[in-house]
């Protein structure tokens, strides 16, 4: 039986166990998208898991959708990342960035452009935000050209490119949580009736684009992708059709061969068991909430390669020593999740 202590292979990266720190936004990068020496202390203090996926990294201005959300499009920021990534592999961790667009989940007041958000279409989420000035309504976002679309695979393409120059082991898409790529798998949010709109498959041909185009620009044994099936969030209906557009949209990963899938389970336990399937490579599962008991379950019932854990993980810098010393975990404090000092960020204690 396989125990989520033992190592594994990740591309052609050995990782010394099955754990995952999963991708949170903190919003404590600089006004310019670089990371800071803050960011570096928080991701090398809580080093030791096997994998660590960055927060949401914008690949252009045009994928900013928080306050002080890092970028990984310019020379500036490659720069600031290396330390960040250095740090963390001196203790023993891979390094993922995970490549965040926000699509219409933006505001122009925080972008560095100003502009309008760019989206599948002309539909705005029906949600708020927090801007320099408060919070405000999420205006509606332009619906993307196909040339807006060409240029976004190319931004995602350079952005994966800037990341292994930063010294990243690879990078993880975010398709899930009810951004950009989200947005164009879901008819609530996309009324395309192009080449990108309408069919399963015309849905997913955005998610594909750009797996491919990352694939092809630093190897698909370096590119990952994460997906959120059934979620429902911020106007995101994926519909009836949901299930069988994720059971197309992985076979088709599948052929181009990504290094692993990424899934925030909310949804259908049959259709988690179904990608399971259809998925032969590395399979990371993350289960919100998930009990301290069940640690290690998915491993050892081999629905899972490995696990990801998010808020212990941020409340523990320690959190592989507690585990093995059946020691109590810190408790997060949400007040201090988005932006601010130190505090709630890297003086939580260690045992």
């Amino acid at each position: 039986m396989t125990d989520i202590w033992d190592p594994i292979r990740l591309g052609k990266a050995e990782l010394p166990n099955r754990f995952v720190m999963a991708p949170m936004t903190r919003s404590r990068a600089n006004q310019d998208g670089t990371p800071t020496a803050l960011m570096a202390q928080y991701y090398a203090q809580r080093a030791g898991v096997g994998l660590i996926v960055a927060e949401g990294t914008q690949p252009s201005e045009d994928g900013q959708g928080y306050l002080t959300t890092p970028g990984i499009y310019n020379a500036a920021q490659v720069a600031a990342w290396k330390p960040v990534i250095s740090g963390v592999h001196e203790k023993g961790s891979r390094f993922y960035i995970q490549l965040m667009h926000a699509g219409r989940m933006s505001h122009p007041d925080n972008t560095p452009h100003h502009r309008q958000a760019l989206a599948p279409s002309a539909i705005a989420p029906g949600t708020e935000m927090y801007t320099p000035t408060g919070k405000k309504d999420i205006p509606v976002p332009r619906a993307m050209t196909l040339e807006d679309i060409r240029q976004t695979v190319q931004d995602f393409r350079h952005a994966a490119r800037c990341a292994i120059e930063a010294g990243a082991d690879g990078v993880e898409i975010h398709g899930a949580n009810s951004y950009l790529i989200h947005q164009f798998l879901a008819p609530s949010a996309n009324t395309r009736t192009d080449e990108y709109g309408g069919s399963i498959e015309n849905r997913a041909r955005f998610a594909l684009e750009v797996a491919a185009a990352v694939a092809d620009e630093i190897g698909a044994d370096r590119t990952a992708i994460r997906l959120s099936p059934g979620l429902a969030m911020w106007g995101i209906d994926e519909g009836p059709e949901g299930p069988d557009l994720y059971r197309y949209l992985i076979a088709e990963l599948a052929r181009i061969g990504l290094v692993y899938v990424h899934v925030m389970h909310v949804g259908s336990e049959d259709l988690l068991h179904d990608i399971r399937k259809l998925w032969k490579n590395v399979f990371i599962l993350n289960r919100p909430g998930r009990a301290r008991s069940a640690i290690g379950t998915d491993v050892a019932s081999g629905l899972a390669d490995m696990e990801s854990y998010g808020q212990m993980i941020l409340a523990n810098p320690d959190f592989l020593t507690r585990l093995k010393k059946d020691a109590p975990l810190n408790q997060p404090d949400p007040t201090t999740y988005y932006g601010g000092t130190e505090k709630g960020y890297t003086d939580y204690p260690a045992l």
